[in-house]
Protein backbone atom coordinates (compact mmCIF):
# COMPACT_ATOMS: atom_id res chain seq x y z
CA UNK A 1 0.00 0.00 0.00
CA UNK A 2 1.02 3.33 -0.65
CA UNK A 3 2.57 5.59 2.34
CA UNK A 4 2.19 9.28 3.38
CA UNK A 5 4.29 11.59 5.42
CA UNK A 6 1.83 13.27 8.25
CA UNK A 7 4.06 16.11 10.28
CA UNK A 8 6.99 15.42 12.15
CA UNK A 9 7.81 12.82 9.90
CA UNK A 10 5.12 10.44 10.78
CA UNK A 11 5.15 7.64 7.83
CA UNK A 12 1.63 5.58 7.95
CA UNK A 13 -0.01 3.93 4.94
CA UNK A 14 -2.08 6.44 2.54
CA UNK A 15 -5.36 5.27 3.97
CA UNK A 16 -6.25 4.69 7.57
CA UNK A 17 -9.44 2.28 9.31
CA UNK A 18 -11.42 3.95 11.76
CA UNK A 19 -12.67 1.23 14.45
CA UNK A 20 -15.36 3.17 15.66
CA UNK A 21 -18.15 0.99 14.58
CA UNK A 22 -16.26 -2.03 15.94
CA UNK A 23 -17.08 -3.26 19.37
CA UNK A 24 -19.03 -0.43 20.53
CA UNK A 25 -20.51 -2.78 23.30
CA UNK A 26 -19.61 -6.01 24.57
CA UNK A 27 -21.77 -8.57 23.33
CA UNK A 28 -21.32 -7.18 19.69
CA UNK A 29 -22.24 -10.13 17.91
CA UNK A 30 -19.70 -9.76 15.15
CA UNK A 31 -16.66 -9.26 16.85
CA UNK A 32 -14.86 -12.59 15.00
CA UNK A 33 -15.80 -10.72 11.91
CA UNK A 34 -14.46 -7.12 12.76
CA UNK A 35 -11.21 -8.98 14.28
CA UNK A 36 -10.71 -10.92 11.00
CA UNK A 37 -11.53 -7.58 9.37
CA UNK A 38 -8.57 -5.37 11.08
CA UNK A 39 -5.61 -8.17 10.67
CA UNK A 40 -6.89 -8.22 6.87
CA UNK A 41 -6.49 -4.70 6.39
CA UNK A 42 -2.64 -5.19 7.62
CA UNK A 43 -2.00 -8.30 5.56
CA UNK A 44 -3.49 -6.03 2.68
CA UNK A 45 -0.67 -3.08 3.79
CA UNK A 46 -2.22 -0.86 6.01
CA UNK A 47 -0.65 0.20 8.88
CA UNK A 48 -3.00 2.89 10.81
CA UNK A 49 -5.47 2.51 12.59
CA UNK A 50 -8.04 4.90 14.57
CA UNK A 51 -9.57 4.39 18.23
CA UNK A 52 -10.55 6.43 21.50
CA UNK A 53 -11.22 5.71 24.92
CA UNK A 54 -14.79 7.31 24.57
CA UNK A 55 -15.82 4.65 21.50
CA UNK A 56 -17.28 1.93 24.07
CA UNK A 57 -16.04 4.06 26.54
CA UNK A 58 -13.26 1.30 26.20
CA UNK A 59 -14.68 -1.90 24.53
CA UNK A 60 -13.62 -0.36 21.33
CA UNK A 61 -9.60 0.18 22.42
CA UNK A 62 -10.02 -3.50 23.84
CA UNK A 63 -11.15 -5.09 20.33
CA UNK A 64 -8.27 -3.26 19.22
CA UNK A 65 -5.46 -4.67 21.29
CA UNK A 66 -7.27 -8.42 20.82
CA UNK A 67 -7.32 -7.68 16.86
CA UNK A 68 -3.67 -7.19 16.95
CA UNK A 69 -2.47 -9.10 19.54
CA UNK A 70 1.09 -10.36 18.63
CA UNK A 71 1.49 -7.52 15.67
CA UNK A 72 1.93 -4.44 18.17
CA UNK A 73 5.05 -4.02 15.87
CA UNK A 74 3.30 -3.90 12.63
CA UNK A 75 0.25 -1.50 13.41
CA UNK A 76 0.75 2.01 14.36
CA UNK A 77 -2.11 3.26 16.58
CA UNK A 78 -4.21 6.43 17.21
CA UNK A 79 -6.56 6.91 19.98
CA UNK A 80 -8.02 10.04 21.81
CA UNK A 81 -8.73 11.94 24.92
CA UNK A 82 -10.93 14.55 26.03
CA UNK A 83 -14.32 13.52 26.86
CA UNK A 84 -15.62 14.09 30.16
CA UNK A 85 -15.73 10.55 31.09
CA UNK A 86 -15.13 8.56 35.00
CA UNK A 87 -11.41 6.85 35.20
CA UNK A 88 -12.67 4.69 37.59
CA UNK A 89 -16.49 3.58 36.35
CA UNK A 90 -16.16 4.32 32.16
CA UNK A 91 -19.12 6.70 32.71
CA UNK A 92 -19.56 8.99 29.80
CA UNK A 93 -20.71 12.10 31.63
CA UNK A 94 -21.31 14.27 28.62
CA UNK A 95 -19.31 17.01 27.92
CA UNK A 96 -15.37 17.61 27.17
CA UNK A 97 -12.54 17.55 30.04
CA UNK A 98 -8.71 18.09 29.35
CA UNK A 99 -7.92 18.77 32.50
CA UNK A 100 -4.41 17.57 32.56
CA UNK A 101 -5.75 14.84 35.92
CA UNK A 102 -7.97 13.57 33.51
CA UNK A 103 -5.64 13.24 30.39
CA UNK A 104 -2.97 11.59 32.43
CA UNK A 105 -5.39 8.91 33.69
CA UNK A 106 -7.13 8.76 30.44
CA UNK A 107 -3.58 8.12 28.32
CA UNK A 108 -2.65 5.25 31.71
CA UNK A 109 -6.43 3.54 30.72
CA UNK A 110 -5.75 3.70 27.41
CA UNK A 111 -1.95 2.06 27.33
CA UNK A 112 -3.57 -0.67 29.93
CA UNK A 113 -6.67 -1.53 27.17
CA UNK A 114 -4.38 -1.42 24.23
CA UNK A 115 -1.86 -3.94 25.70
CA UNK A 116 1.07 -1.84 25.04
CA UNK A 117 3.60 0.57 26.76
CA UNK A 118 3.32 3.50 24.44
CA UNK A 119 0.52 5.34 21.66
CA UNK A 120 1.97 6.19 17.80
CA UNK A 121 -0.24 9.59 17.65
CA UNK A 122 -2.31 11.06 20.74
CA UNK A 123 -5.32 13.02 19.70
CA UNK A 124 -7.43 15.23 21.89
CA UNK A 125 -10.57 14.58 20.72
CA UNK A 126 -12.38 18.38 20.80
CA UNK A 127 -11.24 21.27 22.24
CA UNK A 128 -11.65 22.25 26.10
CA UNK A 129 -12.69 25.84 26.10
CA UNK A 130 -11.89 25.36 29.82
CA UNK A 131 -8.31 24.18 29.82
CA UNK A 132 -5.58 26.55 27.80
CA UNK A 133 -4.83 24.89 25.01
CA UNK A 134 -0.65 25.60 25.85
CA UNK A 135 -1.87 23.38 29.30
CA UNK A 136 -3.24 20.84 27.40
CA UNK A 137 -0.07 20.27 24.74
CA UNK A 138 2.18 20.77 28.07
CA UNK A 139 0.97 17.40 29.46
CA UNK A 140 1.52 15.79 26.11
CA UNK A 141 4.55 17.34 25.45
CA UNK A 142 5.46 15.15 29.08
CA UNK A 143 3.96 12.68 28.46
CA UNK A 144 6.13 12.40 24.84
CA UNK A 145 9.17 12.67 26.95
CA UNK A 146 8.53 9.81 29.11
CA UNK A 147 7.88 7.68 25.96
CA UNK A 148 4.47 6.70 26.20
CA UNK A 149 2.80 9.13 23.54
CA UNK A 150 5.05 9.31 20.31
CA UNK A 151 3.03 12.17 18.67
CA UNK A 152 0.75 14.60 19.60
CA UNK A 153 -2.52 15.29 17.17
CA UNK A 154 -5.49 17.47 17.72
CA UNK A 155 -9.40 16.71 16.29
CA UNK A 156 -12.08 18.85 15.26
CA UNK A 157 -10.12 22.28 16.24
CA UNK A 158 -9.58 25.58 14.53
CA UNK A 159 -6.38 27.68 13.51
CA UNK A 160 -5.91 29.74 16.72
CA UNK A 161 -6.45 26.40 18.59
CA UNK A 162 -3.86 24.69 15.97
CA UNK A 163 -1.10 27.22 16.29
CA UNK A 164 -1.12 27.95 20.43
CA UNK A 165 -1.05 23.98 20.66
CA UNK A 166 1.85 23.53 18.44
CA UNK A 167 4.04 26.34 20.01
CA UNK A 168 4.39 24.19 22.71
CA UNK A 169 4.08 20.77 21.34
CA UNK A 170 4.76 20.28 18.02
CA UNK A 171 2.15 18.71 16.59
CA UNK A 172 2.19 15.74 13.73
CA UNK A 173 -1.93 15.96 12.71
CA UNK A 174 -5.38 17.06 12.55
CA UNK A 175 -8.00 15.14 12.70
CA UNK A 176 -11.49 16.84 11.45
CA UNK A 177 -14.41 16.14 9.07
CA UNK A 178 -13.31 17.08 5.51
CA UNK A 179 -14.92 15.22 1.81
CA UNK A 180 -16.71 17.08 -1.51
CA UNK A 181 -19.53 17.48 1.10
CA UNK A 182 -17.09 19.11 4.02
CA UNK A 183 -14.85 22.04 2.29
CA UNK A 184 -15.15 24.37 5.48
CA UNK A 185 -11.75 23.53 6.50
CA UNK A 186 -10.12 24.28 3.36
CA UNK A 187 -10.73 28.10 4.26
CA UNK A 188 -8.41 28.56 7.14
CA UNK A 189 -7.31 25.03 8.69
CA UNK A 190 -6.06 23.68 5.49
CA UNK A 191 -3.71 26.75 5.26
CA UNK A 192 -2.48 26.65 8.81
CA UNK A 193 -1.67 22.82 8.74
CA UNK A 194 0.29 23.98 5.53
CA UNK A 195 2.47 26.67 6.61
CA UNK A 196 3.47 24.76 10.08
CA UNK A 197 3.89 20.96 8.36
CA UNK A 198 0.73 19.27 10.45
CA UNK A 199 -0.81 16.55 8.61
CA UNK A 200 -4.53 16.16 7.95
CA UNK A 201 -6.54 12.85 8.35
CA UNK A 202 -9.61 13.66 7.35
CA UNK A 203 -12.62 11.33 8.68
CA UNK A 204 -16.14 10.56 7.16
CA UNK A 205 -14.22 11.44 3.70
CA UNK A 206 -17.26 9.25 2.14
CA UNK A 207 -19.47 11.51 4.20
CA UNK A 208 -20.92 8.90 6.37
CA UNK A 209 -21.90 6.70 3.72
CA UNK A 210 -23.65 9.06 1.57
CA UNK A 211 -20.92 9.30 -1.08
CA UNK A 212 -20.41 5.79 -1.93
CA UNK A 213 -24.24 5.83 -3.68
CA UNK A 214 -25.56 3.62 -1.80
CA UNK A 215 -28.24 5.71 0.54
CA UNK A 216 -31.11 7.56 -1.57
CA UNK A 217 -34.13 8.98 -0.11
CA UNK A 218 -35.93 5.39 0.27
CA UNK A 219 -33.05 4.30 2.62
CA UNK A 220 -34.17 3.96 6.43
CA UNK A 221 -31.97 4.14 9.63
CA UNK A 222 -32.53 2.26 12.66
CA UNK A 223 -32.92 3.85 15.91
CA UNK A 224 -29.19 3.25 16.72
CA UNK A 225 -27.92 4.69 13.73
CA UNK A 226 -26.82 8.18 14.65
CA UNK A 227 -27.38 9.46 10.66
CA UNK A 228 -31.40 9.56 11.70
CA UNK A 229 -30.51 12.34 13.83
CA UNK A 230 -28.14 14.44 11.45
CA UNK A 231 -29.90 17.03 9.44
CA UNK A 232 -28.05 16.18 6.30
CA UNK A 233 -29.36 12.79 6.35
CA UNK A 234 -33.37 14.18 6.22
CA UNK A 235 -35.09 12.64 3.36
CA UNK A 236 -35.56 16.08 2.11
CA UNK A 237 -31.57 16.52 2.07
CA UNK A 238 -30.84 13.66 0.76
CA UNK A 239 -32.91 14.25 -2.22
CA UNK A 240 -30.97 17.71 -2.99
CA UNK A 241 -27.97 16.30 -2.22
CA UNK A 242 -28.25 13.19 -4.17
CA UNK A 243 -26.81 15.71 -7.13
CA UNK A 244 -23.25 15.42 -5.62
CA UNK A 245 -23.27 11.61 -5.77
CA UNK A 246 -24.50 11.74 -9.46
CA UNK A 247 -21.64 14.13 -10.19
CA UNK A 248 -18.81 10.90 -8.81
CA UNK A 249 -21.20 8.25 -10.62
CA UNK A 250 -20.42 10.46 -13.78
CA UNK A 251 -16.15 10.43 -13.18
CA UNK A 252 -16.43 7.03 -12.00
CA UNK A 253 -18.22 5.54 -14.90
CA UNK A 254 -15.19 6.72 -16.90
CA UNK A 255 -12.72 5.17 -15.12
CA UNK A 256 -14.57 1.96 -14.37
CA UNK A 257 -14.70 2.94 -10.77
CA UNK A 258 -17.33 3.55 -7.95
CA UNK A 259 -18.52 6.96 -6.81
CA UNK A 260 -16.19 6.07 -3.02
CA UNK A 261 -13.32 5.26 -4.97
CA UNK A 262 -13.19 8.92 -7.07
CA UNK A 263 -14.17 10.64 -3.80
CA UNK A 264 -11.32 8.90 -1.93
CA UNK A 265 -9.16 9.50 -4.93
CA UNK A 266 -9.95 13.14 -5.35
CA UNK A 267 -9.11 13.63 -1.40
CA UNK A 268 -6.02 12.02 -1.70
CA UNK A 269 -4.96 14.24 -4.70
CA UNK A 270 -5.50 17.23 -2.70
CA UNK A 271 -2.48 17.45 -0.51
CA UNK A 272 0.48 14.39 -0.47
CA UNK A 273 0.13 14.95 3.60
CA UNK A 274 -3.82 13.85 3.80
CA UNK A 275 -4.44 10.85 4.76
CA UNK A 276 -8.10 9.74 4.76
CA UNK A 277 -9.60 8.07 7.75
CA UNK A 278 -12.61 6.09 6.28
CA UNK A 279 -14.95 3.31 8.25
CA UNK A 280 -16.29 -0.28 7.07
CA UNK A 281 -17.58 -3.41 9.01
CA UNK A 282 -17.51 -5.21 5.40
CA UNK A 283 -13.80 -6.66 4.19
CA UNK A 284 -15.44 -5.73 0.41
CA UNK A 285 -15.94 -2.43 0.83
CA UNK A 286 -12.61 -2.01 2.58
CA UNK A 287 -11.10 -3.39 -0.43
CA UNK A 288 -13.32 -1.31 -2.58
CA UNK A 289 -11.71 2.14 -0.27
CA UNK A 290 -7.90 0.76 -0.69
CA UNK A 291 -8.52 0.63 -4.54
CA UNK A 292 -9.22 4.55 -4.52
CA UNK A 293 -5.04 4.61 -4.54
CA UNK A 294 -4.84 3.27 -7.95
CA UNK A 295 -7.38 5.78 -9.30
CA UNK A 296 -5.86 8.04 -11.15
CA UNK A 297 -7.93 11.23 -11.70
CA UNK A 298 -6.45 14.11 -14.67
CA UNK A 299 -6.32 17.44 -13.92
CA UNK A 300 -9.48 17.76 -15.43
CA UNK A 301 -11.40 15.43 -13.44
CA UNK A 302 -10.23 17.01 -10.55
CA UNK A 303 -11.48 20.38 -11.56
CA UNK A 304 -15.00 18.94 -13.25
CA UNK A 305 -14.96 17.45 -9.46
CA UNK A 306 -14.34 20.93 -7.88
CA UNK A 307 -16.27 22.82 -9.86
CA UNK A 308 -19.59 20.83 -9.35
CA UNK A 309 -19.23 20.44 -5.96
CA UNK A 310 -18.39 24.17 -5.33
CA UNK A 311 -21.63 24.43 -7.71
CA UNK A 312 -23.52 23.30 -5.34
CA UNK A 313 -25.57 24.29 -2.34
CA UNK A 314 -25.15 20.97 0.19
CA UNK A 315 -28.41 20.72 2.64
CA UNK A 316 -28.51 20.10 5.73
CA UNK A 317 -25.64 20.91 8.65
CA UNK A 318 -23.45 18.07 9.47
CA UNK A 319 -24.08 17.16 12.74
CA UNK A 320 -27.35 18.17 15.48
CA UNK A 321 -26.56 21.83 16.80
CA UNK A 322 -25.22 20.81 20.49
CA UNK A 323 -22.46 18.63 18.44
CA UNK A 324 -21.64 21.69 16.07
CA UNK A 325 -21.23 23.51 19.35
CA UNK A 326 -18.27 21.30 20.62
CA UNK A 327 -16.59 21.76 17.11
CA UNK A 328 -13.53 24.41 16.86
CA UNK A 329 -14.08 24.71 13.08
Amino acid sequence: MQRRKLGQGFEVSALSLGCMGYGMSRDIPDRPQMLELLRKAVALGMDFFDTAEVYGPWTNEEMVADAFAGMRHQVKIATKFGWDIDQDTGEHRGGVNSKPHQIRRAVEGSLKRLRTDYIDLLYQHRVDREVPMEDVAGVVKDLITEGKVLHFGLSEAGPESIRLAHAIQPVTALQSEYSLWTLEPETGVVPTLEELGIGFVPFSPLGKGFLTGTIDTRTSFSSRDFRGQIPRFTPEAREINQALVDLLRAVAARHGATPAQVALAWLLAQKPWIVPLFGTRRLDRFVENIGSLTLALSSDDLQEIRAGAMAMKIEGARYPDAMLRLSGL
